[in-house]
């Protein structure tokens, strides 16, 4: 029975034995016991990973024509972190347990929702609440903790050398919005969209690519007119959901949550998340911020630098207003992961199959010969030798036919090609496609056309 509208716990670990396993996710210098919530992309889950990215930017900058990019340094002065905020503000509340040592934020703990409003009121004893981990009642009061990594530039590490690893992607859209607006002659409302690495020095990192220290953001920061902001606020997220809906997410499994005033962040007039069905619950998978004019007044008013934009067809100078949206890359696959990862009986048993779209699949198609004859892998590598300029693709000889066809479903490869005794003859291969599992035999001179045909759709 198909399990793709029912994420139940046990999917999380039947996911990440895959990923381990056929090449998607690895722990990061795991031969030196790992390095905490740190991972690497294997093969398969580079080409995964890029191939969300590249599906993302296609729809921020390629199919619009309001947004265009860029791809900012991680290091920045430090006085932008100040003037931002997040040298002040970008913490997370810690507690510490006594006994055992172990730490939390405060929304990890029972009832973690209502514990927040209570830390953010002001009002939050923690005194006599007990452990989840040992259940001895030596909880500690919340203290705020700064989840910026510090780092020193130069010879010399003191305070006069302090850098800060990026938080975030977004602030070096801000201080070069100036550059990209004049550089382009770009009219407002307009966005720019980055891509690039993050890091946040999480108090308790975890499930999995979920929440890790080092991970990948896409960011878009759409400037406008005060009075457009919370339009198209509402025109983004109807944007931001469409998309996540095109990479094969079921309906079912998305939302919208929109943030209480008091847990906003200390820039936004709205927020909201678009939240994903893990397996582990219900979690945010993408952020759409009403920022206001916050971040760039802070700006101007650190760097002396007039941000103001000058309006032809109002007459009229203002700061812009910014609608962001922003979604980790490695989230982002790993809610694609959850969304393809389906099970099927057949007469082995159980079919596994990763029901990826064909954007997203690592590989498109696998060649296949029937036998590792030479006479057939000659063959089969003049196949591939045609493919491969084409499509992302393949090669895989051992092991019988039908293992190796359940290899394939179960790494996402939705097109296989096998070249058996009579294509040496005929010059026609099998095309066996892994959703429906149906097979036709076309000639080798038409396999290309046909194969592009089919991954269109």
């Amino acid at each position: 029975m198909s399990r793709r509208s029912d994420p139940r716990p046990e999917l999380f670990d039947k996911i990440t034995s895959l990923a381990k396993r056929r090449g998607f996710v690895f722990p990061s210098s795991e031969i030196y016991g790992g390095a905490g919530a740190t991972w690497d992309f294997g093969p398969l889950g580079v080409e995964l990973k890029n191939n969300v990215k590249r599906s993302w930017w296609r729809a921020m900058t390629q199919l619009r024509d309001d947004v265009v990019g860029i791809d900012g340094a991680i290091l920045m002065h430090p006085r932008v972190w100040e003037a931002s905020g997040h040298v002040e503000n970008f913490v997370d509340p810690l507690i510490e347990c006594g006994s055992c040592r172990k730490r939390y934020r405060i929304d990890e703990l029972p009832d973690g929702d209502a514990l927040m409003v209570r830390w953010r009121a002001g009002a939050l004893d923690s005194s006599g609440m007990p452990c989840p981990s040992c259940n001895e009642k030596r909880l500690s009061q919340p203290r705020k903790f700064n989840l910026m990594f510090k780092t020193f530039v130069g010879p010399v590490e003191d305070s006069a050398s302090v850098a800060w690893l990026r938080p975030e992607t977004a602030q070096s859209i801000y201080v070069d919005f100036e550059n990209v607006q004049q550089s382009m002659r770009r009219k407002l409302p307009f966005g720019i969209a980055q891509i690039g690495k993050a890091f946040r020095n999480e108090i308790t990192p975890g499930n999995f690519i979920f929440r890790s220290r080092e991970f990948e953001q896409m960011e878009m920061q759409y400037f406008c007119h005060p009075s457009q902001a919370g339009a198209l606020f509402d025109q983004w997220k109807g944007v931001r959901k469409a998309w996540h809906r095109a990479l094969g997410t079921p309906e079912e499994w998305l939302r919208f949550r929109d943030h209480a005033m008091d847990e906003r962040a200390h820039y936004a007039a709205a927020a909201t998340d678009i939240e994903f069905r893990f397996p582990f619950g219900w979690k945010e998978l993408e952020g759409i911020h009403n920022r206001t004019d916050y971040d760039l007044k802070r700006h101007a008013e650190c760097s002396g630098k007039n941000i103001e934009y000058f309006d032809d067809e109002r007459k009229e100078h203002y700061v812009p207003n910014v609608v962001e949206t922003s979604v980790g890359a490695d989230r982002a696959t790993f809610a694609v992961l959850c969304a393809a990862y389906d099970e099927e009986p057949d007469k082995e048993g159980t079919r596994v199959v990763l029901r990826f779209t064909p954007e997203l699949a690592p590989y498109k198609v696998a060649i296949l010969p029937l036998s590792k004859k030479p006479e057939l892998s000659g063959l089969a590598g003049e196949v591939w030798a045609k493919v491969r300029p084409h499509v992302m693709s393949t090669y895989d000889e051992t092991q019988a036919i039908g293992r190796r066809y359940r290899r394939q479903d179960e790494i996402g490869t939705p097109l296989c090609v096998t070249v058996d005794f009579d294509s040496l003859t005929d010059r026609q291969v099998t095309i066996r496609e892994r959703d429906s599992m149906a097979q036709v035999r076309i000639p080798i001179d038409e396999l290309v056309p046909t194969l592009k045909a089919k991954l269109r759709g």
